[in-house]
């Protein structure tokens, strides 16, 4: 488990990016298996998740998940929630609720947790390159402001994702950034006539323009297999057929 420093500071706070040590999961899934849209033993993820959880707290009441589709929608969790079994459709998750645990599952995607210190309020956001791009971030934020919160309040941590120098992309990839803004021309390189994207460092700069001065980025490359993590582009390349979730979980005691 990796802490963010800025949100570490914080004791009512209870946090974590998981990579997949310390689970159940066998095979391809070894071990640390927290995604249920795998095709793993849902038992053993049921299992792990509950081990993730009482890594960070062992007074939490409940786990909220959500069924992600790389969008820009995202879910403010209330008290009425909880007698809901409707699964909650959206890339993040907003709540003030204590002792509710609130994650977001990721494999090369960028997982992001924001606390609001005066407002005591806590986010799990899921970006991958299409959520981010289609403002999954700017919409959490202005909600957030919106709810009375201010820039200046606003603690953000960027987690582990693919790396830059692993994440090769297409021709029309770039051209439909260069297209949002001439700008995004900096989130990319060019290397042996193969260009490549700096998913991390979009994030991080969506963020800055929002307004936030506090963020940490946990810079931990996903693709490589030393820092071991799940990742769905490494588990392509490799040719297998399904691959493990990370999880990335908060909460506030």
């Amino acid at each position: 488990m990796i802490k963010s420093k800025k949100l570490s500071k914080f004791k009512e706070l209870r946090h974590g990016f998981f990579n997949r040590k310390g689970g159940k999961s066998k095979g391809i899934y070894k071990s640390l298996n927290c995604g249920k849209g795998s095709f793993d033993n849902q038992k053993i993820i049921n299992i792990n998740l509950k081990i993730a959880c009482q890594k960070i707290s062992d007074s939490y009441k409940r786990l909220i998940l959500l069924n992600q589709i790389h969008s820009n929608k995202f879910h403010y969790l209330s008290e009425k929630d909880f007698d809901n079994k409707k699964k909650i459709v959206a890339d993040a998750i907003i709540t003030k609720e204590r002792k509710i645990v609130i994650g977001v599952l990721t494999a090369d995607c960028v997982p992001i947790l924001i606390y609001d210190k005066k407002q005591k309020i806590i986010s799990a956001i899921h970006a991958g390159w299409r959520g981010a791009y289609k403002g999954i971030l700017r919409k959490v934020i202005k909600f957030l402001l919106k709810r009375g919160s201010e820039s200046k309040n606003l603690i953000a941590a960027i987690g582990p994702c693919i790396s830059q120098k692993n994440y090769e992309i297409k021709k029309d990839f770039k051209s439909r950034f260069l297209k949002q803004s001439k700008k995004n021309v900096i989130f990319f390189k060019r290397i042996k006539n193969k260009t490549y994207f700096s998913l991390n460092n979009y994030v991080y700069y969506q963020l800055k323009r929002l307004g936030l001065k506090k963020i940490d980025i946990i810079d931990k490359d996903t693709y490589n297999p030393n820092n071991n993590f799940f990742s769905a582009r490494r588990s392509i390349h490799n040719k297998e057929n399904d691959y493990g979730r990370n999880i990335s979980i908060i909460m506030i005691n």
